[in-house]
């Protein structure tokens, strides 16, 4: 069976016993969560979510400037009033720099990248207080907004404070 084929069953199992379907549009905390895409990050059980409590937005790193879009849109028309940056151990954007992954794409697939910041960093509190800097820096995102930064250590599934 192949794992699309796993995600339509499980979604048959899920959609039986969905209880869920009338939950309104605007999130019920009022909050924004900017996570990594990592597969070892359960934003949901990490931080004690429930359908309809938060947006959550994943992408690699959990950076801004691919984020700033949709937190837009859920502080102006859905209400959201915090938003949370959660960055973590073991990255892999950490790995690389974006010359690296430009040779390696150029040698695979005989095209220039160069035009895209694939946003790597070295430094992870540095890059959470930078991506909380870069959404404040929005003229977008309101000036009563709260912010929270985090570390999540994929070791143990503790979040580790980042003063910003």
């Amino acid at each position: 069976m192949s794992v699309i084929d796993e995600f339509q069953q499980a979604n048959s199992k899920y959609a039986a016993d969905f209880q869920k379907g009338d939950l309104p549009l605007p999130p019920a905390r009022k909050v924004a969560v900017l996570v990594c895409m990592d597969a070892r990050i359960d934003p949901a059980r990490a931080l004690g979510l429930e359908e309809g409590d938060a947006h959550v937005i994943r992408n690699a790193g959990g950076r801004a400037s691919d984020a700033l879009r949709s937190l837009i849109i859920s502080q102006q028309l859905l209400g959201t009033r915090t938003i949370a940056v959660i960055h973590h151990t073991d990255c892999g954007m950490l790995t690389f720099s974006n010359d690296d992954l430009y040779q390696k794409l150029q040698q695979e697939f005989h095209a220039d990248a160069s035009a895209i910041d694939f946003r790597p960093f070295k430094n992870l509190e540095q890059s959470v207080r930078d991506d909380i800097a870069e959404i404040k820096s929005s003229p977008f995102i309101l000036e009563e907004t709260t912010f929270a930064g985090y570390i999540y250590d994929v070791s143990s599934g503790k979040l580790l404070p980042v003063n910003n």
